[in-house]
């Protein structure tokens, strides 16, 4: 069963930035499609990026051009630096491991994943 663990998340103004790190464990790492999903309260769970086996990024309108996802296979680790946070963006973090890549990790969709760590928390104050 893979670990996925979250950090880096708080509380910034408007504006700010944040970067989201996740440290992944009992998994061939190189090999899966990680992404970071977010969820806010009374809303389902979206994706907001995603990074394929081979370095494929993939962003959700929203996010495009204020994030950017990263992976370190070496250190098994991935990243999400956010700039000019919204106070839409405010929401529990969550990093994702999923095997099948292509499109599945393209989608962006909670189907294509199947790992999930417990989530930060991202608060955005206007």
């Amino acid at each position: 069963q893979a670990h996925l663990e979250e950090r880096g998340g708080g509380s910034v103004q408007a504006g700010g930035s944040l970067r989201l790190s996740c440290v992944a464990s009992e998994l061939t790492y190189s090999s899966y499609c990680m992404g970071w999903f977010r969820q806010a309260p009374g809303k389902e769970r979206e994706g907001v990026a995603s990074v394929d086996h081979d370095g494929t990024t993939t962003y959700a309108n929203s996010v495009q051009g204020r994030f950017i996802i990263s992976r370190d296979n070496a250190k098994n680790t991935l990243s999400l630096e956010m700039n000019n946070l919204e106070p839409e963006d405010s929401a529990m973090y969550y990093c994702a491991a999923g095997l099948y890549g292509g499109n599945w990790c393209r989608a962006l969709g909670t189907y294509g994943f199947d790992s999930w760590g417990e989530g930060t928390l991202v608060t955005i104050s206007s």
